[in-house]
């Protein structure tokens, strides 16, 4: 089994809040930090861009207060993540550039342990270099078996888990004892507030990954940030939001055991520190979609989600689930139990 401790991504410092202050006051439950370069691609909007930053003032900041960080004992994983490299995908360029960003950030840091990546490429690329660190398998490559896992053996140290299984105990089972046989870490995404099972997943991820490119075109409008929000705009598809792959905090301890960190979406949070704070106290008193990433609260215009009205039984019903969700009403019973007005009292 594994040894879990919380992974918080990194945000760049605002009058709010700063990572460094929030690993601080957390210091014995978050053992990473992740983070992808400023001005990078990524699996998420490059860091500084949405801001305004100039990359460079962005990175030099980004350096520092990973230093500061990483001397307080919590590890930095690099995040070489984005769904398309295009042309460069197979590249010289590429392959320079990752080893280039692993040696800057590892001499910035001086506590540099993994990188995350969704290219195989580039797993390869690192290993032939042979850099210190684990090369891990994104969550985004979509690995749900030993089969799947055991094609990557030789390019990868670690895995993370498809996030469709993040509630299905006795299919995490045989891949954590094959990742134990073969020296493997497993790690998993606790709290993606995206659509199980995602039809939209491999545009989106493509979109992201060439965002910058994509600001000079001249694109068609769209009234929502991402395509799965038209779906859930749609009164009669919001109980979807429930069979999803986030576990709530109180549900965690049922399958953190399995898994060498547990990674929470923080990069893009606007209140990372509620994340954090709910899952390390394993409990949350308000609006649950509050702790996801994305969150689409704004689509339930006036209605929230009381994570204090879920059934007892909600993990164990839901991890024996067939996900015959066509079939099955049992969802759609709980989000009525759970989906409150706004202002109701019952909220703090």
């Amino acid at each position: 089994m594994g040894s879990s401790r919380f992974a918080l991504g990194y945000q760049l410092p605002d009058e709010l809040d700063c990572t460094y202050d929030l690993v601080c006051e957390y210091r014995g439950e978050i053992g990473e930090v992740y983070c992808a370069l400023a001005g990078e691609p990524s699996g998420r909007s490059a860091l500084g861009d949405a801001d305004g930053w100039n990359p460079a003032e962005a990175r030099a900041l980004q350096f520092e207060e990973l230093a500061a960080i990483a001397q307080q004992g919590v590890d930095i994983t690099l995040l070489l993540n984005a769904a398309c490299y295009g042309a460069e995908a197979a590249s010289k360029k590429l392959a320079d550039s990752a080893l280039r960003q692993v040696e800057e950030l590892g001499a910035a840091c001086g506590r540099l342990t993994a990188v995350t990546t969704t290219s195989p490429f580039i797993a390869q690329q690192l290993k032939q270099a042979n850099v210190p660190l684990e090369i891990r398998a994104s969550v985004n490559m979509r690995l749900g078996t030993v089969k799947a896992m055991s094609y990557l053996a030789d390019s990868f140290d670690g895995f993370y888990l498809w996030r469709e299984l993040n509630r299905s105990p006795r299919r995490i089972q045989p891949i954590r004892d094959w990742c134990d046989a073969q020296g493997k870490k497993l790690h998993m995404l606790a709290n993606s507030g995206c659509l199980r099972d995602c039809a939209f997943q491999s545009f989106h991820d493509n979109i992201v990954a060439h965002e910058k490119d994509m600001r000079r075109q001249d694109n068609v409008p769209q009234k929502y940030p991402a395509p799965c929000w038209d779906f859930l705009a749609h009164r009669d598809n919001w109980p979807c939001i429930l069979q999803n792959t986030w576990v709530r905090p109180e549900d965690l301890h049922h399958v953190a055991p399995f898994f060498d960190s547990i990674k929470l979406a923080t990069r893009m949070h606007n209140n990372p520190r509620m994340v954090v704070g709910a899952y390390t106290r394993g409990s949350f008193r308000g609006n649950l979609l509050d702790l996801m990433e994305p969150g689409y609260g704004y689509l339930l215009r006036g209605y929230v989600l009381d994570n204090s009205r879920f059934p007892e039984d909600w993990f164990e019903r839901t991890a024996e689930c067939a996900h015959d969700c066509h079939l099955c009403g049992y969802c759609r019973e709980v989000f009525e139990q759970v989906l409150v007005p706004m202002d109701d009292p019952i909220l703090e």
